[in-house]
């Protein structure tokens, strides 16, 4: 049971507030006016729910300060914003219609005191600050409750409109049901991200840090995606679609970099454009892609198939593939040989990078890859003794055991489902 506290000194002055009906018929009135967002509520709803709610508080604001039992008024305003949370009507607005209110029931008792009720005054504004801690508590915590309900309701559809997309399988039908719009044709991302520091920090739950994580990728997603994104995400990466009609190319870049912000660690992901039907597919690619770019280490950030073509086929099974994984033999022996030559073309051939990334002078990286030439018989100088070379690393890498793909589409999807 909710109840006031008693007066110390004085009894508080109720009498100005009694007259609910009118007094809620007037700060309807002024809500309307000086309330953006409840101006353009229909004229229904104001005379009808936000006056009935507003009557409530004026009610609730009376039995308080009368020392009266005010919890029935405490679960109707709950109600209320649960039912505001659900329209989308902002927090914003429902806390400034409830400050507006208690401003100008307080202007109202001020007007009626002189000045012999400064002690009753003085009991009525404690009381007061009651009332709104109160009124503000309930419409927060069901609002908020209620919000939490609704995003789960819409994360978990979709989820499942992003595992139909993935394994090819209808969605038109859950689509509707969730509210979410397919489009005809997606960009559709792998991504890859990386442990924060403080998951592998013992001083901290890593397990917390990962979710929180997390929770500020999907968050930066939405925001991004305009809403609209489709994905399927763990702490380590998966698998976005972002419809082809909501976002350019070039926006997908400074989606990744925001990616990176949010994550505070650097994010590495790859683009593939497809229609709908080609999703499966597409997510396929777009994950053997991402798997690549690790083996070849390249720098974080977006990598798109047109610049990675070449690459890309290099890896397909074959008697060529085969050949040029031999190629770079020579520098088995020598490790620090091969690690300047991945690091070399990871870094766009950037010798004051990859300088730097290995820790010496810009002509040590000059005379290990005159080595390399020397070792190889082609010159990383010449561009066809490069082309070979970068050829040889790609096709290298897969000479090794698959390992398995950051948020590969089938895993992820059954992951989801068994959850």
């Amino acid at each position: 049971m909710i109840k006031a506290t008693q007066p110390l000194t004085a009894a508080p002055i109720s009498g100005p507030l009694r007259d609910a009906r009118g007094l809620s018929a007037a700060l309807v009135a002024h809500f309307a006016e000086h309330v953006a967002r409840c101006g353009t509520l229909p004229g229904d709803a104001l005379r009808g729910e936000v006056t009935a709610v507003t009557r409530t508080c004026l009610e609730l604001a009376a039995g308080v300060l009368e020392g009266r039992d005010v919890s029935a008024k405490v679960e109707r305003l709950q109600r209320a914003g649960a039912d505001w949370a659900r329209e989308g009507i902002p927090i914003g607005t429902i806390h400034r219609a409830v400050h507006d209110g208690f401003a100008v029931g307080f202007d109202l008792i001020v007007d009626a005191t002189g000045p012999e009720d400064y002690a009753r005054l003085a009991v009525t504004a404690r009381r007061l600050f009651e009332v709104l801690a109160i009124v503000d508590s309930a419409f927060a915590v069901s609002y908020v409750r209620e919000h939490r309900a609704v995003v789960a309701e819409h994360h978990t559809a979709v989820h499942t409109v992003a595992s139909a997309l993935l394994a090819g399988h209808p969605a038109s039908t859950m689509a509707r049901a969730g509210g979410i719009e397919i489009d005809e044709s997606y960009y559709v991302l792998a991504l890859s991200i990386p442990s924060h520091p403080g998951e592998d920090d013992p001083r901290v739950d890593g397990e917390v840090v990962a979710r929180r994580k997390l929770r500020r990728v999907q968050s930066e997603l939405a925001r991004g995606g305009r809403g609209r994104a489709l994905s399927l995400l763990s702490a380590d990466g998966g698998t976005v679609l972002l419809p082809a009609a909501e976002v350019t190319p070039a926006e997908i870049g400074d989606l990744v970099d925001g990616l990176s912000t949010a994550a505070q660690v650097p994010v590495t992901a790859t683009v593939i454009h497809a229609e709908t039907h080609r999703i499966p597919e597409a997510a396929e690619q777009a994950h053997e892609l991402l798997d690549m770019v690790h083996r070849l280490e390249c720098a974080p950030g977006l990598h798109r198939f047109d610049d990675l073509a070449m690459e890309y086929q290099l890896t397909r099974p074959g008697p060529a593939r085969e050949y040029l994984g031999t190629l770079l033999d020579p520098l088995d022996a020598y490790p620090e040989l091969l690690e300047t030559l991945r690091r070399h073309i990871g870094n766009d051939l950037s010798r004051r990078h990859t300088a730097r990334v290995l820790g010496v002078h810009t002509n040590t990286v000059d005379n290990r890859l005159k080595r390399i030439g020397q070792l190889t018989g082609f010159d990383p100088a010449q561009p066809s003794g490069l082309w070979y070379l970068r050829s040889a690393l790609v096709a290298r890498s897969y000479r090794k055991s698959e390992r398995m793909r950051i948020g590969r589409p089938d895993t992820m999807a059954a992951s989801n489902a068994a959850k």
